[in-house]
Order: C-alpha cells, then structure tokens, then sequence
C-alpha cells in the first residue's frame, strides 16, 4: 500500500539505526504521537484523554504524551510508577484492572491517585480498610458491565459475562457500599465496551448508551460524580480491508452529545482513555533477514525477531492475518527489477507457530535486508513472549526532531541470569504482620525515580545527551 511505502532516505536511515543498535529493534516517532493527541484534542475539546500504558509503557512514550497533557491509565505498580516517573500528576491517574494486588492499591493510596476503578464488590472494602489504614478519603470509580451490548468492537469486554466490573444488575447495592464506607468517595463511573472500533457510529451509540447510564446514577446521588470514564477502543487499521477511523466525522457527532451531558451536569468531567490510538501508527518493528529459503513451493525469509517480540504480527490472539509489510534492501546491495512475489516471514523459533507475514507480496529478500512491520507501536514487545528461547526484548528508539535515541536497551545476557540466583526461603507460613512478604519492589523502581526529574526539567522532551541515557540505565 502507498501509505507505507518507504522512501531511500529514510530506508538508509534505518540501516543506520541497524548498524548502531542492532536488529531487531522498535521505532517510533514523536512527531507523530504529537500529531495524534493534537487532533483529538481538537475534534473532542469536551473531554479528557488519558493514556493506557498498557499499549505501550515505554517510559519516553509516556513522557512525551505526558507534556502533551495525557492523563495516565495505569494498570499495575510498575505502570504506575512509570507513570509518575514520566511526570504525570496524581491528580491525572487513573488506575485500573480486576485483582489488583495489595500492595499496588496501598501505592496508589498512598499518592492520592485521582481514582481507583473498582470492578467488585470485594474490592471496594478492600480499598476502605487501606484507605483507612492510611488516613485518607480515597476516590474511586465503579467499572459498570452494562446491560446493553456493543457491535462493531473487534474484542467486547462488556454487555456480556466477564470479569471486569460490577454487572449493572448489582449497582444499586454497590453505590449503597460505597455510602456506607467512611474511607472512599465516589468519584465517577468507567464503562468500556470494547476495542479496535473503526466505525466512529458505533462509538457514538456506545457513547450515548454510557452518558444515559451516568445521567440515571447521577439521579440517585446527593452529590455531582466528578468525572465519567466513556473508555475509548478506538481502532486503527491494520489489514488491507480496513478503512480508518474517521476522526472529523466522529468528531462533529461526539461533540453535541458531549456538550448536552455537560450542560446538565456541569460538575462532572468526560474521560475518555485511549493507547493503541495514540501510539499504534507512529511504532515500527524492524527486523533483519538472516537467510532465504523455499520449501515445498513456498518461499521463506527468516529473520532474527519473530512472534517473540511481535506477538500481535503473528495473529497471537487475533485471527491470522498480514500487518503492512514492506521490504527495506541493503544498500549495498543493487535492487533488481524482479517482480514481487508471495514471501513468508518468519522468526527465528522453534516454532511453526513463528510467522508474522504469511505470503506478502515482496521484491526478493535477501540477507542484510530488513523488514519492517507498520502500525507496531501498540502491544508489540511487552505484549509478546520476549524470554521465549531466551532470547529477550529488543532495543527501542525514538525519533524526535531528526535525532534518534535509545530509549531502553535490547536484553543483556549477564541481567537475564543475575534474575535466576538462587536463594533459599522459609517454607513456614507466615503468622505475624512482620513476616508477611514486603510490598513490592523491584530495582527498576530505583531507576524510574531517577529518570523522573529529566521530564520535570525537560517538560516531557527527550535528553538529547546519549551518555546521560546511558549511564543512567547502566
């Protein structure tokens, strides 16, 4: 496709970036994650964005959508200590997911996060006694499972059986717990329908399903809810039969419908979160080709990052099709007037299971080439198996104005086995409130305090000192 053809210039670029970092590796570019959160502030100016690091927690990528004025979405420690290591306020953090550890709540208490989404019963006496552990009043969000369902949604979390929130059959005694807790505010409700929805009609109906849904709790409240999380799943497109989202259009319906639920509740806030629609099409996975081979008529290129490090690509969870392919040749070598023909590309696993382009149609490979998979900077390396085969996570870079920097480096072998030292540890339960496990730690942590003051003093741009980044992650 036309759309993601790449040019000589930026194909030498990225052999350049190859020879330096090595391959694989992930790309992204700033510009366009800029790009992105500007047109959505732009076509939705009623509501709130905060970003799902779920997509993506690249630390840099979330700084960046951070100095753009994202929120933060967060759904587990490391999440949300990446999230205030990025620069994210408090007051902009969202923390989400069923079976949230103990630990991780007591975390986000102990910030004043500005909501913790509940999804059970169970849940929101567990927040209480934190809560009131810790002294504070804590907000918190009800996650509604609707009655009504939602069609056009590639993945449904809601209208259906599930284990995320509370069913709306149960809300009734759910907002009665909440009053009768002396340790939690209700601060608004989440509903998320779904995602991957390219048709912004079926958005605006969900929208519409979800407003009328706050508009009867708001009803039954003695106070105005501070915010509604509508959720997001707003899709981009990854095989040939799928058009984009059309922003403008979803724009001028969402825009009246917003505003009327505003007019009437001028108290309360629209939150809307959203990852893969932020970072999807500005992430490439680049690959390089290590031999081709045919095989019982099929043409073969294998290459040294595969399903381990682009889960996605390889349909792992989604129906087996071909993300945007293209064919990046070497340099030095001449590129032939062949014709295209059907190629698979595949990784380097034990695995049959390991292709991430099934018969794409591309010019003859050859080794040194690179392939790049488009629309990758959404659920690409810490959505897949990167440990598989013992291989580890690829490096990552950001693209930011014409400079590129490392923004976590490609697995070390020596830190994959300092992870495995043996240690030994009691076998006897734990009967006293000192012998419990200790909160959660992790030497990451240590790092991700360190980098945070390079967003505070940098608002949100790349250090463009490359030994700064790397004495720091040293």
């Amino acid at each position: 496709m036309a759309e993601f053809e790449i040019m000589p210039q930026e194909a030498a670029q990225l052999h350049g970036l190859a020879e330096r970092v090595g391959t694989p590796f992930y790309v992204y570019d700033a510009a366009l994650v800029r790009a992105r959160y500007r047109a959505l502030t732009r076509s939705l100016p009623d509501a709130g964005f905060f970003y799902s690091l779920k997509a993506n927690p690249n630390l840099s990528l979330v700084g960046l959508l951070v100095a753009q004025g994202a929120g933060a979405e967060v759904s587990s420690r490391l999440e949300l200590e990446t999230a205030v290591a990025a620069g994210a306020p408090a007051e902009r953090i969202l923390m989400v997911g069923p079976g949230k550890a103990e630990a991780d709540l007591e975390r986000a208490v102990s910030l004043g996060i500005k909501a913790i989404v509940v999804e059970s019963l169970v849940e929101l006496d567990q927040i209480d006694r934190i809560a009131a552990k810790a002294g504070r009043c804590q907000p918190i969000a009800l996650r509604i499972n609707p009655n009504f369902k939602v069609s056009g949604a590639r993945l449904n979390m809601s209208g259906r059986p599930t284990q995320f929130g509370i069913d709306e059959t149960a809300m009734e005694s759910a907002l009665a717990r909440v009053a009768a807790l002396d340790h939690l505010r209700l601060a608004g409700l989440h509903v998320y329908m779904g995602t991957r929805i390219l048709a912004h009609e079926t958005i605006v109906e969900n929208t519409r399903g979800i407003l009328e849904l706050a508009a009867r709790v708001a009803q039954t409240l003695p106070e105005p809810m501070a915010f509604i999380d509508i959720g997001g799943g707003y899709g981009v497109p990854y095989y040939e039969d799928e058009t984009p989202l059309d922003l403008a259009a979803l724009g001028e319906a969402m825009r009246p419908l917003l505003r009327g639920f505003c007019k009437t509740h001028p108290e309360t806030a629209i939150a809307i979160e959203l990852g893969r629609y932020m970072v999807a099409e500005a992430g490439r996975f680049i690959t390089s080709v290590r031999q081709v081979k045919a095989s019982k008529g099929e043409n073969f290129a294998v290459c040294d990052g595969g399903s381990n490090l682009h889960s996605a690509a390889a349909g792992q969870g989604f129906m087996r099709r071909n993300f945007p392919v293209s064919l990046v040749p070497h340099p030095a070598r001449q590129s032939s007037a062949v014709e295209a023909s059907p190629w698979s590309v595949t990784g380097p696993l034990c695995t049959p299971m390991d292709v991430i382009a099934k018969d794409v149609s591309l010019a003859t490979p050859a080794p040194g080439d690179l392939i790049c998979i488009h629309q990758s900077g959404a659920y690409g390396a810490t959505a897949s198996p990167v440990n598989f085969l013992g291989f580890g996570a690829p490096a990552e870079i950001m693209i930011d104005e014409g400079t590129a920097t490392v923004v976590r480096e490609r697995a070390q072998v020596q830190a994959f086995l300092d992870e495995q030292m043996p240690r030994q540890i009691s076998m006897r339960p734990a009967v006293t409130e000192a012998a419990l496990p200790a909160p959660f730690d992790h030497p990451a942590l240590e790092r991700l305090e360190a980098v945070r003051p390079l967003f505070e003093t940098t608002g949100g741009k790349l250090a463009q000192d490359p030994d700064a980044w790397r004495d720091l992650w040293a």
